[in-house]
């Protein structure tokens, strides 16, 4: 028995065995010297797989956006884009010419230099998209070698599906019914896979490095997509308690889910708002599946990193369009683009600097470039008429970047009123708090804010100097330091104190131990992974308000992380014991 850990992005247990697919089928690509007379017959070729591929993507871009989403069906077509886009074309052409080199060598090798360097990006969505480059590369070596792939729509048996990388091609077409897991050694939670995975409701582990090494077919897995695991031919003690924990866990979701449409409310009637947190269209679905209230934070960075397609006016309408009118009169609050620092997008040059997290990032990215700035807001004032819609500025400093981007949004609604678009009447624009200079200046930002929505991610490494992604001191990132403490305290009275709502849409939210806390210290939305509503929503639901405002207050008086900590293990301990 061997245990892998992975990261866990789609939750639930499985346990079945593993059908690990050598997604990778083109053999080795031949390698071979041409004359310049052979050129002609070589690019011929191409031209036919080209056409072929074309077919074939079509077909995938109809089942998915009548299967699954728009969004999704946008994948293929940014792959179509990729397949008729001149330039691509061109440059294998040049190679073919210089090189004087076989087809087949030369679209594999362009291709390899393509996914290595996005493979080499410091941010995880553009890791993530070199899949994209790898599906369409895949798909034209399969023609021009006359190759026939293995299709996982052929499955037969229940398995749990090894694999080091699905194609998007390959999730959308697989057979559902029969895929009960999915172990892969590539990939994160903003993956194609982990997506589908979570729309599907499959449970998966990504980011396994070595699983289709150290996993062969018929070994009997465990899978445990909440925490990330993997078991590899556990013994009969090890199997019987995942089979324990995971008739639990079925019982848990069971038990959690008869919650979804009761309030957020002590029992001594304090009532708070739960929304989630979302990066694409299609997770919508999922929102309101667990009961949330609202989406707390709309991310629409998605719409800038997608391979062959701009974040344009008409697209970025769509997609906001589409979760409003799914989220009906329930609030939907779109952050503007938060770039920069790890999330890299080339086209602007964001990855050009020495420390881009404390630089060219977020709201300075957009102030600086006001047109596309325009552009976004322009898109979600088209959109408001579909829902219930709210903004956001992220990485908001001071009161002085607060009034330069409030004045981009005036310049936006007056353009759209000279040209006679329609827009909501009043839609409310907050302000994101997660620099320090932003809590400690909060009093002077709330008149100028409709709403506050605190950002714990960056203001807990922004307040520690603690570089999260740095597994040297990432240790020292502890969201119950008493620093953080003080500042939530000045952040959320600063709101009160003007009439405004508290929000916060950091993954602190999110965290069983903290709600206590939070909902003591007087916050008034919690915005998180969905997944994670119908637990925060029980312990609120158990956890009486003047107790949560005593315990606060000694949390408040706590003199380390560590002391906190365990005030609050202690009060979860005795208002939820072990079973």
């Amino acid at each position: 028995m061997k245990k892998l850990t992975g990261i866990g992005v789609s939750p639930g247990i499985v346990i079945g065995e593993a059908f690990v697919h050598a997604e990778d089928d083109v053999p080795e690509i031949p390698r071979y010297a041409i004359r310049k007379h052979q050129v002609e017959a070589q690019w011929k070729r191409l031209l036919t797989a080209f056409g072929k591929a074309v077919e074939e993507v079509s077909s995938l871009q109809e089942q998915a956006e009548r299967e699954v989403s728009r969004e999704q069906a946008d994948i293929f077509g940014a792959h179509l884009l990729m397949l008729e886009d001149p330039d691509f074309q061109s440059q294998i052409r040049e190679r073919l010419e210089s090189e004087l080199e076989n087809i087949e060598w030369v679209v594999w090798d362009i291709s390899r230099e393509m996914t290595q360097k996005l493979l080499g990006s410091p941010d995880a969505y553009l890791r993530d998209r070199a899949v994209d480059i790898a599906d369409v590369s895949h798909r034209l070596l399969q023609h021009l070698l006359s190759v026939r792939r293995f299709s996982l729509s052929e499955l037969t048996e229940d398995v749990i599906l090894v694999v080091h990388d699905l194609l998007p091609s390959d999730v959308l077409t697989m057979n559902r019914e029969r895929v009960k897991g999915i172990v892969m050694d590539m990939g994160g939670r903003t993956s194609h896979t982990a997506i589908l995975a979570r729309a599907f409701g499959i449970p998966a582990v990504l980011g396994l490095s070595s699983a289709t090494k150290e996993i062969t077919n018929g070994d009997g897995l465990v899978v445990n997509g909440a925490f990330g695991e993997v078991v590899v031919n556990p013994g009969e003690k090890v199997l019987g308690r995942y089979k324990q924990a995971a008739g639990q866990f079925r019982k848990m979701e069971n038990e959690l889910f008869a919650l979804r449409d009761l309030p957020a409310e002590t029992p001594d009637g304090h009532r708070v708002t739960l929304n989630a947190n979302i990066e694409l269209p299609e997770e919508a679905e999922q929102v309101l599946r667990y009961g949330a209230e609202g989406i707390g934070l709309y991310r629409s960075e998605f719409l800038f990193f997608t391979p062959g397609q701009g974040a344009d006016e008409e697209r970025q309408y769509r997609a906001y369009a589409r979760v409003l009118k799914m989220m009906g009169d329930k609030p939907v609050t779109i952050r503007t683009v938060d770039v920069g620092g790890d999330k890299i997008v080339p086209a602007f040059g964001t990855g050009d600097e020495k420390n881009p997290l404390l630089g060219w990032r977020a709201i300075r990215f957009s102030l600086s470039l006001p047109e596309l700035f325009k552009t976004q807001l322009r898109a979600i004032l088209r959109a408001s008429t579909e829902g219930n819609v709210r903004i956001m500025f992220p990485m908001i400093s001071g009161i002085e970047e607060l009034e330069q981007a409030l004045g981009i949004w005036h310049e936006a609604r007056d353009e759209c009123r000279r040209h006679k678009v329609v827009f909501a009447d009043h839609i409310e624009v907050g302000t994101m708090i997660e620099i320090p200079s932003a809590a400690m200046t909060a009093d002077i930002l709330s008149g100028r804010s409709d709403f506050f929505s605190i950002g714990t991610n960056d203001l807990l490494q922004y307040t520690l100097a603690v570089d999260r992604g740095n597994e040297k001191v990432n240790y020292l990132a502890q969201p119950f330091h008493p620093a953080m403490l003080r500042l939530l305290r000045i952040i959320i009275d600063a709101a009160h104190a003007r009439g405004i709502r508290a929000a916060m849409c950091g993954e602190l939210a999110g965290d069983p131990l903290a709600t206590v806390l939070l909902l003591g210290l007087g916050l008034d939305e919690f915005s998180m992974a969905a997944s994670a509503i119908p637990l925060v929503k029980r312990i609120i639901r158990r956890a009486d308000f003047d107790g949560s405002r005593a315990l606060a207050e000694k949390a408040l008086g706590c003199g380390t992380y560590g002391e906190v900590n365990a005030l609050l293990k202690t009060w979860m301990t005795e208002h939820f014991p072990p079973e």
